[in-house]
């Protein structure tokens, strides 16, 4: 009798903070990297700190608040809150530690050795230097400075979510009197990196430090018997009953103040603190001793990002990367509708630049034949050239209509002044769907024409942000195929208004039934092996934690499916266990862009098919979002597709693959040569470019002939 396998066996999870963690090492594996330039390493490390800060507000809140109200329903791996929590303590605790062995041993010798040093601590300073620093403490920073006793007429202060603060303990000059508690934030206002003249070399200071020696100036009446820095994270997850409201833009500024003091869930404070003054800062804020971390070297290493842009480095940075290309079928001075009417363009960002796509908007919001444009918005930049093209076409007398998504995490804030700015200018504005998020990247251009209406449509993975554009890679497609055209009418009228298609033609949606299409793609591939068919699954996005999902996967593997997922972040399939997933491929690609397109390829018996999305394989995009996911039928275009995904599989420079017992290790060269796929797209771009422009070079012009 043949054994019947359990697919959702917890055993065959991980869970997803844990593997969450799992990335963050990844990425700091790229700052221990000694292969890399040094200031590449730095931004690593920086991304890392920046990365763990987020995952606290945000995941280990969720998780504190849910050991608080007491809820014990176990994730797909089997663990409670209370148990996740305790293992993302240990894991997040060595992380650190993982972080500064790197930044202390590795990377701060090597900047010594290359001119540039780092003074540490105050006490570091030569008589030249402390002059220099006492000066310009005078000058630009103690105007600034407010600092906070703490008696019986002065409460304990609010100390402000990720802000970096000099806590200190004093007595009286008299000596009269107990050991007093006083703090002083370190002003964000200002640079953190100070730099000092020298003959040799360059050499900074952190801003905290110039503060710290110069704390006595702040309580004359005071000796300092101790200062020491620390830094507060807090829950900055909002909790908005959007039943419950009449205004989401409003209630969503309230809780935006509200963000700034919720409750404390991680303390980094100096290693050696006092331990007189770590109580007091520990009893006022009730953190746990669990979430205390003492640090050896100094906190928020955000700060390295900022010493990447210290001139006179250069020769320390990554240059091999070029700037993002020209879009070969999209010339600086061609018409985008025309070029569109062509044939489908596949854009890939940030190899290709993404300035067509906001040429297209512009031209839309000139073009006297355009009647409307239909945009949604997640996350823009902060003087966002597409917000300028809207305002100008409403203003041109177009209609003009744009879902800003209000509830975009840590972006609220922005997109609230956008749909105001957007509002004045006469747009129709529209806060996204009542409970849940529109994630989706579509652009809708309804223009007149000989023939008629025709629609023009850009849809896309990522945002419509001319900024990250250069930072993360992305695809997307402009076409104006007509049943695309009709499907993007009706995505808009659905959130817009009430109205939901009974049939689409070409786009897929969630919440509608975007999980049931991947499960019927999954499925499909199955039942291709069962019969001896060609089967093959590639999928490429962010993260992977759908349970629905995993489990067809597995179903699929144990049928003879051969899958290979390349997901950057977030997987809690397990590769490689024998039974389940002996045909599943994992691999994760962390390199000098962030990877953040979403394609996905399916064998279909020899007539594959392709698409791309802006969901990953999370409930929260199957589930809770609107997300749009479409075909890519061109055969040139589904060429580029399959170009890109086989690129990545064949990454043996920054690649890692995911190992049976959950741990990840880097691919390896194994005999074949380096590859760098990011590195490879860079210089395919350029070099489609430059053929385009030789093309371009060697059109001769032929005077028309009169008879």
């Amino acid at each position: 009798m043949k054994q019947v396998l359990d697919f959702s066996n917890a055993d065959n999870f991980t869970n997803r903070e844990l593997s969450w963690l799992l990335f963050e090492k990844r990425v700091l594996s790229e700052a221990m990297d000694d292969q890399l330039p040094l200031f590449e390493r730095l931004k690593f490390l920086s991304i890392t700190a920046s990365n763990l800060d987020e995952f606290f507000m945000v995941r280990v809140a969720s998780l504190k608040d849910m050991v608080n109200a007491g809820y014990n329903k176990k994730d797909i791996a089997g663990l409670t809150p209370t148990e996740q929590l305790e293992r993302v303590n240990k894991e997040t605790h060595e992380l650190v530690k993982q972080q500064y062995a790197t930044y202390n041993q590795a990377l701060l010798p090597e900047l010594t050795q290359n001119g540039l040093r780092v003074i540490g601590h105050h006490e570091d300073l030569t008589k030249v230097e402390e002059k220099y620093i006492d000066e310009y403490f005078e000058n630009n920073i103690y105007p600034v400075l407010t600092p906070m006793a703490v008696d019986s007429s002065r409460p304990f202060p609010l100390i402000r979510n990720k802000s970096l603060n000099i806590g200190a303990l004093v007595r009286k000059k008299s000596g009269e009197g107990e050991l007093e508690f006083a703090t002083v934030q370190v002003p964000s206002v200002l640079s953190r990196i100070v730099a000092i003249p020298s003959q040799e070399g360059k050499s900074v200071i952190l801003l905290e430090e110039v503060i710290e020696r110069n704390i006595h100036k702040l309580f004359l009446n005071y000796d300092i018997v101790c200062a020491y820095p620390f830094r507060i994270m807090r829950n900055a997850d909002l909790l908005i009953e959007e039943e419950e409201t009449d205004d989401l833009l409003k209630e969503i500024e309230k809780q935006l103040k509200k963000r700034q003091w919720g409750q404390a869930i991680r303390l980094e404070v100096e290693a050696g603190m006092d331990e007189r003054l770590l109580r007091i800062i520990q009893d006022d804020l009730k953190i746990g001793e669990e979430d205390i971390y003492p640090i050896e070297g100094p906190l928020d290493m955000t700060f390295l990002m900022k010493m990447y842009d210290l001139e006179g480095f250069d020769d320390l940075k990554e240059h091999s990367y070029v700037g993002s290309q020209p879009v070969p079928e999209l010339p600086d001075d061609a018409d985008v509708f025309e070029k569109i009417r062509e044939g489908d363009i596949l854009m890939f960002h940030p190899y290709q630049t993404f300035e067509p796509v906001v040429r297209f908007i512009r031209q839309a919001a000139k073009d006297p034949d355009v009647l409307a444009i239909k945009q949604t918005l997640y996350r823009v930049s902060g003087n966002s050239p597409i917000i300028a093209a809207l305002e100008q076409a409403a203003d041109n007398g177009k209609q003009v209509s744009v879902l800003v998504e209000l509830k975009a995490r840590f972006d609220e804030e922005n997109n609230i002044v956008w749909a105001r700015r957007l509002e004045k200018a006469g747009c129709h504005v529209i806060y996204g769907l009542l409970g849940l998020k529109t994630h989706s990247k579509i652009t809708l251009v309804v223009r007149r024409e000989e023939n008629g209406i025709r629609r023009y449509v850009h849809l896309g993975t990522g945002n419509y942000n001319d900024s990250t554009a250069k930072l993360y890679t992305d695809l997307g497609l402009l076409t104006c195929s007509e049943a695309i055209g009709e499907d993007a009418t009706a995505v808009f009228n659905m959130l817009s208004g009430y109205s939901e298609p009974r049939s689409w033609n070409k786009l897929s949606l969630a919440p509608l039934w975007l999980k049931e299409r991947f499960l019927y793609l999954i499925n499909r591939e199955k039942e291709y092996a069962k019969q001896g068919q060609p089967a093959r699954i590639i999928a490429k996005m962010n993260a992977l934690c759908d349970k629905d999902v995993i489990e067809a996967l597995y179903e699929a593997s144990s049928a003879g499916v051969k899958i290979d997922l390349i997901i950057r972040g977030i997987c809690c399939l397990k590769a490689g266990v024998k039974g389940i997933s002996e045909n599943i491929c994992v691999r994760s690609i962390v390199g000098n862009y962030l990877e953040h397109a979403r394609i996905f390829y399916f064998e279909n018996n020899g007539k594959p098919e392709y698409y791309c999305a802006s969901a990953d394989w999370m409930p929260r995009n199957l589930d809770r979002r609107v997300e749009i996911m479409f075909p890519i039928e061109k055969p040139a275009l589904q060429s580029k597709i399959m170009h890109i995904l086989d690129s990545q599989l064949n990454d043996t420079v920054k690649a890692h693959s995911l190992l049976p017992d959950g741990t990840y290790e880097k691919v390896g060269k194994q005999g074949k040569q380096a590859f760098n796929s990011q590195l490879n797209f860079c210089k395919e771009s350029k070099a489609a470019a430059k053929k385009h422009e030789d093309i371009g070079d060697r059109r001769v012009f032929i005077p028309e002939r009169h008879s």
